[in-house]
């Protein structure tokens, strides 16, 4: 009898476990969704900067030093000085109704931030020609600098343009909406010509960027979706990929028509050191024991943590735990020893020892929650990945995550939003391209405008085994010719 009872509870039972996992299952979706239409569009997760901030409040000395940092940063803007004098008709002393004033001071001063709108000149250049009397010899003085064959477009022009796109993601019809504004008919289409142009042009400049990276020992990298428009349904786009490989200053990009392991391969080929990736399995072909050693990002780790607090409120012991770690690195920060042998020192002692806890913590957790909760998908990832996310007491160079590589695509996830697809692979690949000009420019606190209108009238006659004097970490600008 007890055996039958035995074999009609199981089945039940096997039941109950089922629908237990598709409920958490469904709190886990209906929370996603939840925050997806109700949140706010930004990261969800809180940054492990601003946890820290209110951790470690400030004192007025270490706010006023920040923010004295942050002008000395800030880029020197030109300086007018406006004099407003007294009318003279008001130059009468209301006491003694004297008019005989003098000075008091040097004045009071105020200061105004003020937009001047920028502008666009059409440039006649004429060329000197000269003929010798001997009705033999001609000389023709150089003309404008071009930027492209046979181009009526100015390297600024084409500069400015780029930059829109790829720092500021605005669309071409927008600029030429904005060029019309300014009096210069530039059709949508030619903007785009020229953008193209300018891809090509620099295409040596973006391969080499990318040569340079994979040479480094850390490289950080990550994927996203870009829409293509070419080979797909008429009135829908097709999904391809643009891939980021990164180190600390320089930035690259490829685009790609899968998200097939092909991609870091290619990229990466033999080269040796460590790869810091999310836990996609795209990135295992290359993170082999010949190749590079894959590196886990405490960043995912973190947010699987954070989306589980709705239906696990001791997933908050996890976060706290986990922000113990970055306040090390804090620490490490603020000693001035970021990047050393004390660093180092302190990650395999102080670090380890919080790592420990956190190992103990999944473990003691692990078998009070149902594998599929958001919790115990956590758990799991955290587990599964640990010795990737512990690789860091290997080095002081490595990071805590890779949040660098998804700062990195955010502005490709802007540009999915304003000009939503490219037009074919070909303009895939041309985006990449400029995408790692700009971006490098902008970690290396170089004018991505400034930059692109000198290399492109220096690349045709620049030394070709000189070439890396024109990237954007190295770059100095053409000296100014005063003849």
């Amino acid at each position: 009898m007890a055996a039958l009872a035995e074999d009609h509870v199981c089945p039940w039972r096997d039941q109950v476990e089922a629908l237990q996992l598709q409920v958490a299952a469904q709190e886990a979706e209906l929370e996603k969704l939840k925050r997806h239409v109700f949140g706010k569009r930004s990261e969800k997760v809180t940054p492990v900067s601003e946890e820290l901030r209110r951790k470690n409040p400030r004192t007025p000395e270490q706010t006023a030093e920040e923010r004295r940092t942050k002008r000395e940063k800030r880029k020197t803007l030109p300086t007018e000085t406006i004099h407003h004098a007294v009318p003279t008709a008001e130059r009468r002393c209301p006491k003694c109704g004297g008019d005989k004033f003098k000075p008091l001071g040097e004045g009071k001063t105020t200061t105004v931030y003020e937009y001047v709108p920028g502008r666009l000149v059409k440039q006649v250049h004429v060329q000197e020609t000269l003929a010798c009397i001997c009705g033999e010899c001609i000389l023709t003085a150089e003309g404008a600098p071009k930027a492209i064959e046979q181009g009526q477009y100015g390297p600024g022009l084409i500069a400015h343009v780029v930059t829109a796109k790829c720092a500021d993601s605005i669309p071409f019809y927008r600029k030429a909406k904005a060029f019309s504004r300014e009096g210069v008919p530039v059709a949508r289409t030619t903007i785009g010509d020229l953008f193209h142009a300018c891809a090509r042009a620099t295409a040596s400049l973006s391969a080499r960027l990318l040569e340079l990276i994979v040479r480094d020992e850390l490289v950080r990298a990550d994927e996203t979706t870009m829409r293509v428009l070419e080979g797909a349904k008429k009135g829908q786009s097709r999904r391809a990929w643009l891939w980021t490989f990164r180190t600390e200053k320089l930035i690259a990009y490829r685009f790609s028509a899968s998200r097939s392991g092909e991609t870091p391969s290619e990229v990466l080929g033999e080269s040796r050191g460590y790869l810091q990736v999310d836990g996609y399995t795209g990135y295992n072909a290359v993170t082999t024991p010949a190749r590079r050693v894959r590196v886990g990002c405490w960043g995912h780790a973190r947010r699987k943590f954070f989306d589980a607090q709705s239906t696990a409120p001791e997933a908050r012991e996890a976060l706290d735990l986990v922000l113990e770690l970055y306040q090390l690195e804090d620490d490490a920060k603020a000693a001035g020893v970021l990047g050393t042998g004390a660093h180092l020192a302190m990650r395999n002692t102080m670090s380890a020892e919080v790592l420990e806890r956190i190992k103990k913590w999944l473990a003691d957790q692990k078998p009070k929650h149902l594998p599929k909760s958001p919790l115990g998908e956590a758990i799991t990832y955290a587990q599964n990945q640990w010795s990737y996310l512990t690789r860091f007491l290997e080095s002081a160079r490595i990071k805590l995550d890779n949040n660098g590589s998804e700062q990195a695509l955010r502005v490709a996830a802007l540009g999915r939003k304003n000009w939503l697809f490219v037009g074919n692979d070909e303009a895939g690949r041309n985006i990449a391209g400029l995408y790692a000009l700009i971006a490098t420019c902008e970690a290396n606190d170089v004018n991505p405008e400034a930059y692109l209108a000198d290399v492109l009238t220096r690349l045709a006659t620049h030394p070709n085994a000189e070439l890396e004097e024109l990237l954007p970490h190295k770059w100095k600008p053409a000296p100014t010719n005063t003849s």
